[in-house]
C-alpha cells in the first residue's frame, strides 16, 4: 500500500459518506468501461500511485532492463511499471481492452475514481472491512505478509517479536492512511510521531534515525534495500506478532461500489488467466523487484 494532505483513511471516510448519501455513482452518462481508444477498443482506465515499488512505480524508459514493456502514464511523458502494471496489462489483454494508467496520490485515489477519472484501482490495496463499505472488490491478485524495517546496525536490529519492543520507547512510523496505522498502537510505549505519504519517505526516516521502526508489507520492504543498504527487514514469529493485520494480506482490485459489472468482468479475466495461483503471483513479484530502478 505513500499516503497537509488527506490520508487514505480520510479518503475512505469521504467516499463512504458520498455513497451513503446516494451520490456514489459515476458521472452522468459515463459507463465505467465503455470509453473507447482511437482504435475502437474499450479502455481499461486504472488508477495507481506509480510511487509504491514494487507494486507500481514511475520510470523514464518505455521498457525495463529485461525488455518488458512499461506502460505510458496518462497525460505524462513518463512510464509506469511494477506488479500492478503487469497484472493490469494481462487483464486488459484478456478482456480485449486498451490499458490506460492514471497516476494519482494515494490520499485521493478513491475520490478520483468516484469522480470518473478512471474506473478501477489496481494499486496494492488491501481489502479491509472499512474499504468494503466504499468499494467493490475482486478476489485477491496478490497475498502479502507484513513486517518491520529497522536500521541494520541500530538498537532494534536483533528484535524477534513484538513483545521485545514493549517499553523501549521506540519511534515508529508507517504510510499515511493505510491499514498499518492501527498496528502502531500495538507497540506498548512506542513514540508515534510523523507518518508519511510514501513508503520511500518512511524508509528514509528510519535510515536517518528520525524513526526506529517502519511497519509495512514484505514486498515493499524487500525493495527498500535496493536503494538503501543500511536497512534490515524483520518478520516476527506468528506467536509474537501484530493482531488484526490479516486484512492487509489480501491485495485486491477495487471498483466503484455500484460498478459490479466491471468488477465481475475483471474477476472473470483473472480466473481465465489463472491468476489465483500464489506461485504465479510470487514469481511475478520476484521478477518485478529485479526490474525496479534505483530511483524507486
Amino acid at each position: 500500500m505513500k499516503n497537509g494532505r488527506m490520508t487514505r483513511a480520510l479518503a475512505v471516510g469521504v467516499l463512504i459518506a458520498v455513497i451513503l448519501s446516494g451520490c456514489g455513482t459515476a458521472p452522468s452518462g459515463q459507463d465505467s468501461d465503455q470509453s473507447s481508444a482511437g482504435g475502437g477498443k474499450e479502455v481499461l482506465r486504472v488508477g495507481m500511485e506509480c510511487a509504491y515499488a514494487p507494486f507500481n512505480w514511475t520510470q523514464d524508459a518505455a521498457t525495463t532492463p529485461d525488455g518488458s514493456k512499461a506502460e505510458p502514464i496518462f497525460d505524462s511523458s513518463y512510464y509506469a511499471y511494477g506488479y500492478d502494471v503487469v497484472v493490469a496489462q494481462k487483464l486488459a489483454e484478456q478482456m480485449g481492452m486498451e490499458l490506460e494508467v492514471h497516476k494519482v496520490e494515494w490520499s485521493s485515489i478513491g475520490i478520483s475514481m468516484e469522480a470518473g477519472d478512471y474506473d478501477c484501482i489496481i494499486a496494492g490495496m488491501g481489502r479491509t472491512a472499512e474499504r468494503e463499505m466504499a468499494y467493490s472488490f475482486t478476489d485477491p491478485y496478490y497475498y502479502r505478509d507484513n513486517c518491520i524495517v529497522v536500521k541494520k546496525d541500530g538498537a532494534y536490529s536483533e528484535v524477534k517479536g513484538l513483545s521485545e519492543l514493549a517499553g523501549t520507547g521506540c519511534k515508529v512510523t508507517t504510510q499515511l492512511g493505510t491499514g498499518w496505522i492501527p498496528l502502531l498502537d500495538q507497540i506498548e510505549g512506542a513514540q508515534t510521531g510523523s507518518n508519511y505519504e510514501t513508503t520511500s519517505e518512511c524508509f528514509m526516516a528510519v535510515s536517518n534515525g528520525v524513526a526506529d521502526i517502519c511497519i509495512v508489507d514484505l514486498p515493499t520492504a524487500q525493495s527498500a534495500p535496493l536503494t538503501n543498504d543500511n536497512l534490515k527487514i524483520i518478520t516476527f514469529d506468528p506467536s509474537d506478532t501484530f493482531s488484526g493485520d490479516e486484512e492487509m494480506v489480501n491485495v485486491c482490485i477495487a471498483t466503484r461500489k455500484d460498478d459490479t459489472a466491471l468488477r465481475d468482468k475483471l474477476q472473470e479475466a483473472m480466473t481465465a488467466i489463472g491468476w489465483n495461483d500464489k506461485s504465479v503471483m510470487d514469481e511475478l513479484m520476484e521478477k518485478v523487484i529485479s526490474q525496479q530502478p534505483a530511483a524507486n
